[in-house]
């Protein structure tokens, strides 16, 4: 027993220490650059035209946990993007973006951290040239979800939305930004932003945790995260235009509420599931892009495949427009007394010590709350 220990904590020392080199090697963190403008204003690109076109997938992959193997089920479900990417750019009105799900290369993997980590892929990788050589020769950009391993994180599942340009190059990834906490009786143990927040900024630095892609067709950004006013109206701060969004189970009030709420288009495509998935067809579908009044420009609220599609008059929406008037400075007191239940860097552990199931998740979170465990001269 006590040579168990002794190796277990050797094993935390060597963690740490290899923890402390990695950022040691980073260098000291430079001052915080400037986030978000204090006139209202943001940065941008010079746009290429007044009208752009974005247009959303929704599709079924292929579960990996159901193909023959990894390799097999991935090159069955990038043939199977690159068949809508097809038809988005052959039908209708060329596609400026094409907005895929948050699993369209995986599908939604059941089962322990060890199983699912083997239904992942690394971005870049062989699927994201791929998808480049289709976006070069739409001439659009590609961008979608999905679960993905980074040697950087060993043992962490990452929830990354790539962004391929129209050259075919990976122009930005987004790390999901926080797990919606007590949705359920389950937790979700991927891996985010705020779970590992100081190790992410000191590797990444400050400006990625809401970055802003600008582009000659608006400035964009991607977020798996729903239910979360506060991280859409940072990226709204920050000069958020239109809003691409991949999230599994999404609520449609959600989305047309952060639109409104942060003036912004937005939107949002969802994965559908085959009747033989044992998932609900009523979980499925429902994609939709909504303006910033939250008004419906385009939806499909069935769990069938297809592709919606609407123009967005980004130079006329652009003209004149600021970040959101939030009141702020009103709300500070409340704001500035307000404590998290969950401490951030909850997931920043050695490999070895990540909670391998949901339910092992929520045991973590119970141990850390400080809600559920708040010091008795804190009890009413």
């Amino acid at each position: 027993m006590r040579s168990a220990v002794l190796v277990k904590m050797a094993g935390l020392v060597i963690w740490a220490m290899a923890a402390c080199a990695t950022d040691a090697a980073l260098g000291a963190a430079p001052a915080a650059p400037q986030l978000v403008r204090p006139d209202g204003t943001y940065p941008s690109v010079p746009l290429e035209k007044d009208v752009v076109v974005v247009k959303v997938v929704q599709n079924a992959p292929l579960n990996l946990q159901k193909a023959p193997s990894l390799r097999e089920g991935l090159a069955t479900n990038v043939e199977r993007m690159a068949y809508w990417i097809n038809e988005a750019c052959t039908k209708g009105r060329k596609p400026d973006f094409i907005l895929f799900n948050e699993f369209p290369l995986t599908g939604y993997s059941s089962g322990t951290r060890e199983e699912k980590l083997r239904f992942t892929i690394r971005v870049p990788g062989p699927e994201t040239q791929r998808l480049g050589e289709l976006a070069k020769a739409c001439d659009t950009y590609i961008i979608f979800g999905s679960y993905a391993t980074d040697a950087d994180w060993p043992g962490h599942i990452l929830s990354l939305n790539p962004v391929i340009g129209r050259d075919g190059t990976l122009r930005k990834v987004y790390w999901k930004s926080r797990n919606v906490i007590r949705l359920t009786a389950d937790e979700i143990p991927t891996t985010t932003i705020e779970s590992v927040r100081d190790r992410f900024r000191a590797r990444y630095g400050i400006e990625e945790e809401f970055p802003v892609l600008q582009t000659e067709f608006g400035n964009i950004a991607v977020s798996t995260v729903q239910i979360d006013p506060f991280v859409f109206a940072a990226y709204a701060m920050r000069g958020v235009e239109i809003m691409m969004r991949t999230s599994t189970l999404f609520s449609k009030l959600d989305v047309q509420a952060v639109a409104y709420y942060n003036n912004l288009y937005s939107a949002m495509s969802n994965i559908t599931f085959p009747a033989d998935s044992g998932v609900p067809a009523s979980f499925g579908g429902g994609s939709l892009i909504v303006d910033p009044r939250g008004k419906v420009l385009a939806e499909d609220p069935s769990n069938n495949e297809s592709i919606i599609e609407a123009e967005i008059p980004i130079a006329a929406f652009r003209k004149g427009r600021t970040i959101p008037r939030y009141p702020l400075e009103v709300v500070k007191p409340v704001f500035d007394q307000y404590r998290q239940e969950i401490p951030l860097n909850h997931m920043d552990l050695p490999p070895g010590q990540l909670p391998k199931t949901n339910e092992e998740m929520k045991g973590l979170l119970d141990r850390i709350s400080r809600w559920l465990n708040r010091a008795p001269t804190a009890a009413r």
